[in-house]
């Protein structure tokens, strides 16, 4: 059964996004088949990866009707990959299903669908509170938590960390932390303090995986493409490498 993974941090700025379309890019390298599920209107995992936001598919399609979940789902460039992109009307679906008494459950409601097709489905959260990130804990096995190495990281864990909290209360007893990543790394005194205290807090669900500061991290995207694509041998794509075996090496454990 596929394994429901939510990238989430209500902060923004912490590479939620490249860390949910390089993470979904590097499992699918590593022999997995994987469904990335993008739901922030911002659809930057959509167009980082070169797909078109279609008005009224993808994740518009999936939230307003689940029973017609599979037909939301788009290829991708990634041999193994498969996205269902955000769309342009995303944003307006939220008031569109503020009535319905299911509306945070929508996801949940195709999870059978995908969870026997795939091995991983990752969810792009958007850094917010509301209808989005609800189906997507509502939803998930687990919450990979990326973090950046600097002042407020701490503060944006525990926000999350109490969402998840939330969530198992309410909703769905069985989602748990998966992991936290540090992202945008760069060596300094102030970034090992801050890795150092997050390991110290969280011994045993900090991934050893560190995502650094890359420039190729960051032009990937414009061009449509994953790092894996843009630059396989840059730090970044060797750290998403990392990652992907980490979580495979866990599951498997």
């Amino acid at each position: 059964m596929g394994r429901y993974i939510a990238i989430a941090n209500q902060k923004g700025g912490v590479g939620k996004t490249t860390t949910a379309a390089n993470l979904a890019c590097a499992l699918c390298l590593a022999g997995r088949k994987c469904l990335l599920i993008d739901l922030d209107p911002q659809g930057n995992a959509t167009t980082g990866l070169g797909l078109d936001k279609n008005p009224h598919h993808g994740t518009h399609l999936l939230l307003s009707n689940p029973r017609r979940a599979v037909e939301a789902v788009a290829p991708s460039g990634v041999p193994g990959l498969h996205v269902i992109p955000s769309t342009t009307s995303l944003s307006d679906l939220e008031s569109e299903l503020s009535a319905a008494p299911d509306r945070a459950l929508r996801l949940k409601a195709s999870k059978a669908e995908f969870s026997k097709s795939y091995d991983f489905i990752i969810i792009d959260c958007p850094p917010s509170v509301g209808l989005f990130p609800s189906n997507a804990l509502n939803c998930a096995d687990s919450v990979l938590v990326p973090i950046q190495c600097e002042y407020y990281a701490m503060e944006g864990l525990t926000q999350i960390l109490s969402g998840i909290a939330a969530t198992k209360t309410r909703a769905n007893p069985g989602i748990v932390l998966g992991g936290i990543l540090l992202t945008m790394y760069q060596p300094s005194a102030f970034a090992r303090e801050v890795a150092s205290e997050v390991r110290t807090h969280f011994p045993d669900v900090v991934f050893r995986a560190v995502i650094p500061r890359d420039i190729s991290l960051c032009e990937a995207p414009s061009h449509g493409l994953s790092i894996f694509q843009y630059d396989s041998r840059s730090r970044g794509a060797r750290a998403y490498a990392e990652l992907a075996k980490e979580m495979i090496d866990h599951e498997q454990r």
